[in-house]
């Protein structure tokens, strides 16, 4: 069974770090882009960063200059540093991962992991 382990969430206060972790298992054949969202209670799931296979990525304006994405294809993990956290930076963290599997492809998600920032 394909799947999504995310760890490294906690609470911290207001400038502290973290490093996220996410890591696929399974029969995987292939992982395209790998990402990060987030979601806050009474708000939208919203994309915080992303990682093609290339390496190429993209983040979200709130996060830009904080927050660093990386990711390791031989361990097929994905990272997310997050530096200087701020209390808006408090949400669920979910790891995505589009990939190809024994029969089928699309997008898989984690379940999640909490980030509070709070003094």
């Amino acid at each position: 069974q394909v799947q999504l382990v995310e760890s490294g969430g906690g609470l911290v206060q207001p400038g502290a770090s973290l490093r996220l972790s996410c890591a696929a298992s399974g029969s995987i054949f292939s992982i395209g882009a790998m990402g990060w969202y987030r979601q806050a209670p009474g708000k939208q799931r919203e994309l915080v960063a992303i990682i093609s296979s290339g390496g190429s990525t993209n983040y979200a304006d709130s996060v830009k200059g904080r927050f660093t994405i990386s990711r390791d294809n031989a361990k097929n993990t994905v990272y997310l540093q997050m530096n200087s956290l701020k209390p808006e930076d408090t949400a669920v963290y979910y790891c995505n991962a589009f990939m190809r599997t024994m029969g089928s492809r699309g997008d898989y998600w984690g379940q999640g992991t909490q980030v509070t920032v709070s003094s």
